[in-house]
This record gives C-alpha cells, sequence and structure tokens, in this order.
C-alpha cells in the first residue's frame, strides 16, 4: 500500500511537473519574437528645436498589423513609423500592446496632422476584440509611435514636421 502511495504521489508531481512545462511552452509560442525591420534615423522639427529618433520601419502589410504589440519596453527616442503607399484614414488597434504610446499621424509633406496617446491593450484572446481603435480623423501617409508622452515632453505638436535621415 505504500508503494501504491509514493507512486500515486510519483505520478502527480510529474504530471503537474509536465502540466506546468507545457504551460510556459504555450505562453511562449504565443509570444512571437519580434520582426527584424529596417531602421532609419527620423527627425520631429518643432519651430525652436529638431529632435532625432531611431526607428523600425513598418511598410508591409504584416508589419504594419503587428507593430509593437507584445514589446514590454521602447528606448527612450526610438520607436516605430509606418508608411503607407497612398494616403489613409484607418485607425490603429492596441490589441496584445503592452506599452503605452503617442502616436503622430503626418501628410504626404511631413507635417504632423494629429497626435493622440494610445493606451496599452492586454485583454485575454476571447475579449480582445474590444481593444480601442485609434483614429485621427483625417487622412495621412505615416505615422510615428514613440512611448507616451514623448511628443508633448518635447512641446511637439500638430503643423511641426517629420523627416528622414539615411537609411541604417
Amino acid at each position: 500500500m505504500a508503494k501504491f502511495k509514493w507512486l500515486l504521489i510519483g505520478a502527480v508531481v510529474a504530471l503537474g511537473t509536465y502540466g506546468y512545462f507545457a504551460a510556459t511552452q504555450l505562453r511562449l509560442e504565443s509570444t512571437p519574437p519580434p520582426l527584424q525591420l529596417r531602421q532609419r534615423v527620423l527627425y520631429v522639427t518643432t519651430p525652436t528645436q529638431t529632435y532625432e529618433l531611431i526607428v523600425e520601419v513598418a511598410e508591409t502589410p504584416e508589419q504594419q498589423m503587428r507593430g509593437l504589440m507584445y514589446r514590454t519596453e521602447l528606448a527612450e527616442d526610438h520607436g516605430m513609423v509606418f508608411l503607407f503607399p497612398r494616403a489613409t484614414d484607418v485607425g490603429f488597434w492596441m490589441k496584445n500592446t503592452k506599452i503605452p504610446l503617442s502616436i503622430a499621424f503626418f501628410d504626404q509633406n511631413g507635417r504632423i496632422v494629429r497626435i493622440l496617446d494610445m493606451d496599452p491593450c492586454t485583454l485575454p484572446p476571447e475579449e480582445s476584440d474590444r481593444c480601442p481603435v485609434y483614429a485621427p480623423g483625417l487622412a495621412y501617409v505615416g505615422a510615428l509611435e514613440v512611448n507616451q508622452g514623448w511628443f508633448a515632453a518635447r512641446g511637439v505638436k500638430e503643423g511641426d514636421s517629420i523627416s528622414f535621415g539615411p537609411w541604417k
């Protein structure tokens, strides 16, 4: 009887350990690695100052759909720029985005036409359709995402400009 008891305890521990590792592996697989994107230097210019950022460039639909999803941090003076082949007015969805962001939408001349703050949305998959969409309410050809508050801290406003430096 004692031998059976220890056998049963061993089986429970083994199943529990397997369950833990299986759940950990599933969690790791559900968070895909960041996409490898090209980087560029980008400049944000106000009437009194120009700020330099290092940005990842999201050009393809897959890159744009993923954006900064699953990231847990974004370095200071870094961001992601989204470039579109023609003007659009679609909003940005913060599904699976874990960090608060600010976004500047800009027109074909690089003029910032709208700045919004976006909050993370990490609802479970069955509720992720409830994540808010942040739409500028007007047409744009590009959008720049940075840590929330980056634009405000530097006095960047609508009407200021965004331009690109050399490819890296």
